[in-house]
Formats: structure tokens, C-alpha cells, sequence
């Protein structure tokens, strides 16, 4: 029989996470991104430029001051009352009236359009707080699973061990130690993937944060499971209050309404009056004129009909975007909602099934391969049923709370 000798001898390297900074609460690093994403502030920036239109739209037109000279037999302006008694120079004021109601029309859309530029802001805000948050419990569950690896590779520390030791007395085989030291291996390469998933969801949380790429790497808080404190009616309800997408199209549909009304108002004419003073030879009086013009808006058919129509259709549009946008909104929290519940069911038969029966079957399988009442494979099927039940757990952790989070990010409620 061969001796152990001539067995390949693999080193197990016990990976251990580096010395990291106290955890980072999640609530900070939100409402770090808040001010600092640059997609955020790029928002916020047109919102506060759409709140200053308002004032702008709705005032008057600025009056024109008007200087008048005519002069007769010389092509010289202000030449004098000499050359003729006609000549006169005149001073006069002129003010644009638009009819009742256009200019309040006109700012109460810019109101609109400022609206709309708070929502999309809302919008922004809540994706990018909403990646960040999966990101974060991408690197929690990271950090958890490079644990459990390190834990069960002990475990198949000690599985080797024992195989080893009854291979030297004749009782096991080389084949149990060769798959043992397999495992270990492999053990090595998903913790190498692991690092490297961590480092691209740093990478992500730096972008988000608005961070140098040399900043340090960002320590998690460990992943806990959150309840649901809403229905799933309750959250269709905040859906179609709160969704940012929603609220945007529902203020379009009113933006577009106004629309409506200053395509109607354009059919009404706008108005200009201008009062001039004039004075001529010091032998004659002053001159004093008062004027009024009004705009005749006469191409109905080739311009104001067409202008109507077109913001008709326009409104049509955004009431049936509104609609599939509430749709939309409806199915993505259903959808978010399912898989939180599922999640849940899941972590508990995890809790307090399949984790506690796997480590008993895995205990009692140890004990009995060591005694020689059980073979390898049966020992390795019950190692792996840890292994692989430890890792789906945080796994389904990780993904109710990224349910959570998309729920969040779709409702406004607060979740998480």
C-alpha cells in the first residue's frame, strides 16, 4: 500500500480579513451621497435654476422709452427749429399689454416646470441612494460569506485531519485525502472571487459617494433582516402617492393642462399703449399723443388651430404615460414585495431547519467516520450541506434587503 509520502501536499491558506475601520452606518453614507453624488447636485442645480422662472414669465414686458426728432431741409439730427416750423423733438413711453390672464398662465407653467425639476431631483436622489444601498449589502454579504468560508475551511481542516490519520493505519483511503485537499483548494479560489466582487462594490460605493479611488475601502454594518411594516396594499397606495416617476408624469398631465389653456388665450389679442410729447417752435403749443394698438390674431386655422390641437394631444400623451407609469410603479412593488416575503419564509426554514439539521446530520457524521461506521462521501455530502446552507443564508439575507431597498426606492416608505 502506498504510504502517505507520496500523497501531494496542498497548503491551506487561511485567508483573514484585514484590520478595517469601525463600521459605517448605512443612514451616513445616504445622506453623505446626498450632497455630495454629482448626479444629485447636477438636480438639485436645475430644480433651483426652474424656481427662478416663475417670477420671471409672469411679469410685464419692460416699457421702451421713445426719443423722437424730425428735421426739415437738413439731414443733421436736432438741427433746430430754424429751418422749418415743422421740425419737433419728442419724448414718449410705450408699455406691451398682454391680455388678462396670459402672464399668470405663463408663470403658474414655469411653476410647473420647477415642479417637475423637484420630482426628477426626488427621482435621482432615490437611485442613487438606492444603488448605494445594494451595494452595501452586496459587501456585507461579501464580508459575511468570507467568515463562513474561512470558518468551514477549519472544518475541512479538521475533516483532512481525520482522513489523513486513518489513512496511516490503513482505514481510509488515499482518494478521501486527495478530496479533502481538493476542497480546500477550491475553498481558496471562491474566496479569491469574493475579494474581488468586494473590490469592484467598493469601487461602486466610492463613485456614488463622490470619493477619491484611493479612499479607503467601507466597512459594513453586519446584514440583519428587516420586517415588512407595510402591506402590500399599503405600499401600492405610497406607490402611486410617492413614486418619483409617478409624481413627475402626474405633474406633467397638469403642466400640459396649462398648456392647453395658453394655446385657448392665445386667440384673445394683446395690447400696446404708448403716450408722446412733442415739442415744436416756441410759437406753438405742444403736441401730446396717446396711443393704443392691439395684436389681431387673425391665422386661426393655419397657426392657433394648430397650436390648440397640438397641445391637446400633447395632454392625451402625458395622461397615458401617467397611466403606465402607475402600472409600472404597481408591478415593480408586487414584484419587490414577493420576493421580500419569499425571502423571509426562506431565512426561517434557514434559521431553524435546514442550518441546525445540516450541522447535527454533519456532528454526528464526523464522529461516526472517525469510528469507521460512516464513509467519506456520506461525511463530505453532510461538510458541503453546511457549507452550502450557511452561504445560501446570507445570500437570501442579502437579497430581502435589497428587496427592501427597491421597495423604498419605489414607495418613499421607510423600510430599512
Amino acid at each position: 500500500m502506498n504510504t502517505l509520502r507520496a500523497l501531494p501536499i496542498v497548503f491551506f491558506l487561511v485567508v483573514k480579513l484585514p484590520a478595517a475601520d469601525p463600521p459605517t452606518p448605512l443612514r451616513s453614507l445616504s445622506e453623505e451621497a446626498t450632497q455630495n453624488n454629482p448626479d444629485i447636485r447636477a438636480a438639485r442645480a436645475a430644480w433651483q435654476a426652474a424656481a427662478q422662472a416663475p417670477s420671471q414669465l409672469s411679469t410685464r414686458p419692460d416699457p421702451q422709452v421713445t426719443v423722437q426728432n424730425l428735421t426739415v431741409g437738413s439731414p443733421r439730427p436736432f438741427a433746430g427749429f430754424s429751418n422749418s416750423e415743422f421740425a419737433y423733438i419728442g419724448f414718449g413711453v410705450s408699455q406691451d399689454l398682454p391680455y388678462p390672464g396670459k402672464l399668470k398662465l405663463k408663470g403658474e407653467a414655469a411653476q410647473q416646470d420647477a415642479i417637475i425639476s423637484r420630482t426628477k431631483l426626488e427621482g435621482v436622489r432615490r437611485g442613487v441612494v438606492g444603488q448605494l444601498k445594494e451595494a452595501y449589502f452586496q459587501i456585507a454579504y461579501l464580508q459575511q460569506t468570507l467568515e463562513v468560508l474561512e470558518r468551514n475551511g477549519k472544518l475541512l481542516e479538521e475533516i483532512e485531519r481525520i482522513a489523513e490519520a486513518r489513512y496511516r493505519v490503513g482505514q481510509g483511503t488515499q482518494q478521501d485525502v486527495l478530496r479533502a485537499q481538493l476542497e480546500r483548494t477550491k475553498l481558496l479560489l471562491e474566496i479569491e472571487h469574493h475579494h474581488g466582487a468586494m473590490n469592484t462594490q467598493q469601487s461602486l460605493l466610492r463613485k456614488l459617494l463622490n470619493r477619491p479611488p484611493v479612499s479607503a475601502d467601507i466597512t459594513t454594518q453586519p446584514l440583519v433582516e428587516t420586517p415588512v411594516r407595510y402591506s402590500s396594499d399599503e405600499l401600492l397606495a405610497k406607490a402611486r402617492e410617492s413614486n418619483a416617476a409617478v409624481s413627475e408624469n402626474r405633474e406633467m398631465v397638469k403642466r400640459q393642462s396649462l398648456a392647453v389653456e395658453m394655446a385657448r388665450k392665445d386667440r384673445y389679442p394683446d395690447f400696446n399703449l404708448q403716450y408722446m410729447w412733442q415739442h415744436t417752435d416756441e410759437q406753438f403749443r405742444d403736441y401730446y399723443v396717446l396711443s393704443f394698438s392691439a395684436r389681431l390674431p387673425i391665422y386661426r386655422r393655419r397657426k392657433l388651430n394648430a397650436e390648440m390641437a397640438h397641445s391637446v394631444e400633447e395632454l392625451n400623451q402625458a395622461r397615458r404615460e401617467y397611466e403606465s407609469e402607475v402600472q409600472s410603479a404597481f408591478f415593480d412593488v408586487r414584484n419587490q414585495y414577493i420576493a421580500a416575503e419569499t425571502a423571509s419564509q426562506m431565512l426561517k426554514i434557514y434559521r431553524e431547519g435546514l442550518i441546525p439539521q445540516a450541522l447535527a446530520t454533519y456532528q454526528a457524521g464526523l464522529a461516526s467516520y472517525q469510528t469507521g461506521r460512516l464513509d467519506f462521501e456520506s461525511l463530505f455530502s453532510a461538510f458541503l450541506d453546511v457549507l452550502n446552507f450557511d452561504s445560501e443564508y446570507w445570500k437570501t439575507l442579502m437579497e430581502h434587503e435589497t428587496a427592501l431597498a427597491r421597495i423604498e426606492q419605489i414607495t418613499g416608505a421607510q423600510l430599512n
